[in-house]
């Protein structure tokens, strides 16, 4: 099977030039044909910030698509293939999250995958040893979703030049309240990171006014109120959070927690947000999979169907 990048969507057809993919599974294996000549693929230009990515998309009039992973789930060589699948599938910036033992944000999917992935050894320093070969292959940035404890036990200064150094363009650190950011904002500008914050439907007029002026490459609108997980419909509250948001900042706005389908990627982005970000759904089909590869093609199959209802 291949797998082309064509106009922002995957689909497949024969191929001629491959580069191969090889899993854990001795006889499995993915393709990705490469178009050449494709600006958008190119490894010779840097990738684009989480900022210049969005305005780039708003001067195309598009939405971006945002996909959440975890890293080393069902092990970090499927993470590597999963990244390039979700790249080639037309993603416009990814999220990868770091497993922590204690994940207050997220939902029962996202948990199970953090624990498989830490009882597989996953820890902060095979994650980047991988992104550090990947990243290079891939044409949209990426961004790391981590709780504060990882970063502290390495160094603050030390985390963020370490992410720079492999190319990850982003992050977002959902355990660490405004008032606490200041050092995190200090470092991560310093190493041309862009700290996303985040902003809830609970969350006061004044403070979020706040946040929005001191995040950075977009707001990370969170749709609902709880943890992450697949949800059957979005809040109507989240277009009136949406309008009062964007009343508020000219920085783009994207929404995550709880969705799943394309029905909710095509409700938000017609709301007004200028991105959409799906993470439990995602990180479901790669953990349930009977096997990575099994798992790829099934991420193939929601990526594409959820980048479609975005054109």
């Amino acid at each position: 099977m291949a797998i082309a990048f064509k106009s922002g969507v995957c689909f497949l057809h024969s191929p001629k030039r491959q580069i191969g993919i090889r899993h854990s599974s001795p006889d499995s294996s993915l393709s990705f044909k490469r178009l050449a000549p494709v600006a958008a693929l190119s490894t010779s230009s840097p990738t684009l910030g989480l900022a210049d990515t969005f305005a780039q998309l708003k001067k195309q009039g598009k939405v971006a698509f945002i996909p959440y992973i975890t890293a080393g789930d069902p092990d970090l060589s499927t993470t590597a293939e999963a990244l390039k699948v979700l790249d080639a599938c037309g993603s416009d910036i990814i999220e990868l999250g770091v497993p922590y033992s204690d994940p207050l944000a997220d939902g029962p999917v996202i948990q199970a995958a953090a624990t498989r992935s830490l009882e597989k050894g996953t820890n902060l320093d095979s994650i980047l040893d991988m992104l550090d070969k990947v990243l290079p292959e891939l044409s949209c940035p990426v961004s790391l979703f981590t709780y504060y404890n990882p970063i502290l036990k390495r160094g603050l200064g030390k985390f963020m030049s370490s992410i720079r150094d492999v190319g990850v363009q982003g992050l977002v650190v959902p355990d660490v309240p405004l008032e606490e950011t200041e050092f995190l904002r200090k470092e991560a500008l310093s190493n041309n990171i862009e700290l996303v914050l985040l902003t809830t439907p609970t969350t006061p007029t004044e403070r979020m006014k706040r946040i929005v002026e001191a995040s950075e490459g977009f707001i990370y609108l969170v749709s609902s109120i709880g943890v992450t997980g697949a949800r059957a419909s979005v809040s109507g509250k989240v277009q009136s959070l949406l309008k009062d948001i964007k009343e508020a900042t000219d920085k783009p706005v994207a929404v995550g927690f709880g969705i799943s389908k394309p029905e909710h990627v095509k409700q938000i982005a017609g709301w007004g947000a200028d991105g959409v970000i799906v993470g439990s759904a995602m990180v479901r089909l790669l953990g349930d999979a009977k096997s990575p590869t099994e798992g790829l093609k099934e991420l193939e199959r929601l990526t594409k169907s959820l980048k479609s209802a975005l054109l």
